[in-house]
């Protein structure tokens, strides 16, 4: 753990309804997609005048290689109804460990590793599936140093 990131802990998540873009996408292409992404859902959720409940996340499925299985959103109160490239999930609810990590995404295999090791060392496996919210980045902060990721890892 770097000192920026505070250990991981133990969470209950409700299920949250959330709107999105799915694809797989090749790792170094994962801004280009975010940025796509989080531009076409804010525009339908607009047009369907549905509520943002929280900030932008993506939820990835599997462990990353050179591509990886990810959609791209933001939580959502009420109905959202799909249209094109944008359709309706939900985060599940889980038990699941959580911890902010600060600075930038290239670092934050460091934070995997140690979630991962503190789920291990409570006896717990780590589910196929994670999510991150980015609390801030960019556009609105320049400093990579400064940016945080809320990283959500359920238990299998």
């Amino acid at each position: 753990m770097n000192a920026m990131t505070p250990e991981p802990r133990m969470i209950q998540c409700s299920e949250q309804p959330t709107a999105v873009v799915r694809e797989r996408v090749a790792m170094d292409a994962l801004t280009e997609f975010f940025g796509r992404a989080y531009a076409a859902v804010a525009a339908e959720t607009q047009q369907q005048n549905v509520q943002i409940a929280g900030p932008p996340f993506a939820l990835y499925r599997g462990t990353p290689t050179e591509t990886v299985d990810v959609e791209a959103g933001f939580p959502v109160m009420g109905t959202f109804a799909a249209s094109g490239t944008v359709v309706s999930s939900s985060l599940p609810a889980a038990e699941a460990y959580e911890t902010v990590h600060t600075g930038p995404y290239d670092t934050l295999e460091g934070t995997y590793t140690a979630v991962r090791e503190h789920m291990k060392a409570a006896g717990k496996t780590p589910s196929e599936t994670m999510w991150e919210y980015y609390l801030n980045g960019p556009p609105d902060e320049p400093d990579p140093q400064k940016w945080q990721t809320r990283v959500v890892w359920p238990v299998a």
